[in-house]
């Protein structure tokens, strides 16, 4: 029993390593790296605190080197679901009840774990899994990861203090109690941060989760379980199910205890699931909170008064940094006709200097795209846009999958703007431009908020105040994450919570108590310290 009103330590952001040549930093993660790459281990589900082995099996590759087999993973089906629910029952009515800051402290040792001995580990293992640099997983892996942790835990409380007014001679209270039955996590490979914060955020408000990582992220994802189970997590509480979508979301989806989903990753899987939700609602003993962040084609959209040096560098880091794979990527940009004359070669000249190659070796700023599949994709609109009579590439445009699956930073200039690679989601380095008439950048806007379904992240550079003001105005519903004179990626938990609109899932804003309230299902108590003793009110005298 909690005899005290709790305050969360006030969270700060991580300060994020530099790994500069020489530093012990360095040293360090390149050592954990080599130990990592140099083991193979074997990856088991993870239900009610036991590791699960069904000998049903996949492996865990280096998108940079596939032929390097990190883990033999064992995979869930239908069976395992089953048992996963059970022991998500079986451990909820302790972990509901557990008082709530015996939950957060939980939560924020964690955070403290990563921030010490588990930030090497986690960072190698999104490197070598997820092809990241060494920066791309300490923004990701190590300080994100541990952001959600700590701020969450303050947000939960912050939630928890909402209360109502009450009147003469009553008491009304709200308590936030965690939904009935269980949560249904699905992750995405391009986040470790994301893939965590999906299970652990709706655990956090006493819920039980089933989590489903992504099929190229179970290295670190299987780190992520060890972290938590240190950190003190009680067995049930986040179930991981590796294996395919169907063999565990069909289960899932057709459990009655079904609560909730939260979810990133392709806008056709969360359409799917929300048929199915949809379907099956007389099935369920309440309506499932559904939260998705899903697809995008985010933009950069240059006004003619904009700075071509940050414009510049905005479209390099915004539209390459880890292989274009990040939701919030720039895919497509406009760009005036006065200012393409100017930063033309430059833009070109730098995208061909991008190096690229095996994530431990520093000097490389892209790795490997995720897996054959992403290859292919990319490869085959590279292979259409050099065909295309209403499109020229401009800068890379090669690929080579006989070590990795390697795939230049390209440039596509785009003559129409509603050229395919404008308009459709490739999630992979390659960013389409269209040049416009500079005096014609109003009529632009309409083209920008109309070419794409998606609503996830844009960014507009001016250096006329007016001009972003009417960008502003214009492009409200086109990104729920808007970025002005800088790329439209990179939102920090607690400075930018991040989420879309359209067809970029609920905008939910994972980074703040927004998202936490999905989780929560209040209870208004009223109580009356005299009651009434007569049902006849004063104007019936």
């Amino acid at each position: 029993m909690s005899l005290g009103i709790f305050t969360v330590p006030v969270p700060k952001n991580e300060p994020v390593r530099e790994y500069a040549p020489g530093s012990p930093e360095r040293a360090s993660l390149s050592a954990k790296v080599a130990e990592m790459a140099g083991q193979r281990v074997e990856i088991p589900l993870v239900i009610g605190g036991k590791e699960i082995r069904t000998g049903r099996m996949a492996k865990a590759v280096m998108p940079h080197d596939h032929r390097h087999v990190l883990a033999d993973v064992h995979l869930a089906g239908p069976a395992e679901v089953a048992l996963a629910i059970d022991a998500s029952r079986k451990a909820k009515h302790d972990w509901a009840h557990m008082p709530w800051e015996a939950r957060v402290a939980i939560f924020l040792k964690a955070a403290e774990l990563l921030a010490g001995p588990y930030r090497d580990v986690l960072n190698a293992a999104t490197m070598l899994g997820q092809s990241k640099t060494c920066h791309q997983a300490e923004i990701d892996s190590a300080c994100e990861t541990i952001d959600f942790l700590r701020f969450n835990a303050r947000y939960y409380a912050e939630v928890l203090t909402e209360q109502p007014e009450s009147g003469p001679g009553t008491w009304n209270r709200m308590e936030h109690r965690p939904l009935e039955g269980f949560v249904f996590a699905v992750a995405p490979f391009n986040f470790t941060a994301i893939a965590s914060n999906l299970a652990a955020a709706p655990a956090l408000c006493g819920n039980t989760v089933l989590w489903k990582p992504a099929s190229t992220s179970l290295f670190s994802a299987y780190q992520l379980t060890r972290l938590w189970r240190e950190a003190g997590l009680p067995d049930g509480v986040i179930n991981m199910l590796p294996g395919s979508g169907r063999a565990i979301g069909d289960p899932v989806l057709n459990d009655p205890n079904l609560a909730g989903i939260h979810f990133t990753g392709s806008t056709s899987v969360f359409n799917g699931m929300w048929r199915t939700v949809a379907g099956n609602l007389e099935r369920y003993r309440a309506y499932p909170r559904l939260v998705g962040e899903t697809g995008g084609k985010d933009f950069i959209f240059a006004h003619p008064s904009a700075d071509p040096k940050a414009l510049t560098t905005a479209i390099l880091r915004g539209a390459f940094e880890y292989q274009g794979q990040k939701c919030s990527a720039a895919s497509r940009a406009y760009i005036p006709s006065n200012l393409w004359a100017r930063i033309k070669d430059d833009l070109i000249a730098q995208v061909e200097g991008i190096r690229m190659g095996d994530v431990s070796d520093h000097g490389n700023f892209v790795g490997a795209v995720i897996d054959e599949g992403a290859f292919r994709e990319h490869k085959e609109a590279i292979d259409a846009a050099r065909a295309a009579t209403d499109a020229r590439i401009l800068a890379g445009g090669t690929y080579d999958d006989a070590v990795g699956w390697f795939v230049r930073p390209t440039l596509i200039e785009a003559i129409d703007p509603g050229y395919h690679t404008m308009s459709h989601e490739l999630f992979g380095p390659i960013l389409t431009l269209h040049v416009y008439d500079e005096s014609k950048w109003e009529e632009m806007l309409d083209i920008v908020d109309a070419t794409s379904p998606y609503a996830l992240t844009g960014a507009v550079f001016s250096q006329d105040r007016y001009a972003l003001q009417v960008m502003l105005h214009h492009l409200r519903h086109a990104a729920g994450n808007f970025y002005v004179n800088d790329k439209p990626t990179g939102a920090v938990v607690g400075q930018q919570p991040f989420g879309g609109g359209r067809m970029s899932g609920t905008n939910d804003k994972a980074g703040s108590s927004l998202n936490l309230l999905r989780w929560i299902s209040p209870r208004t108590i009223k109580e009356t310290f005299v009651p009434a003793t007569d049902y006849r009110y004063p104007f019936m005298g």
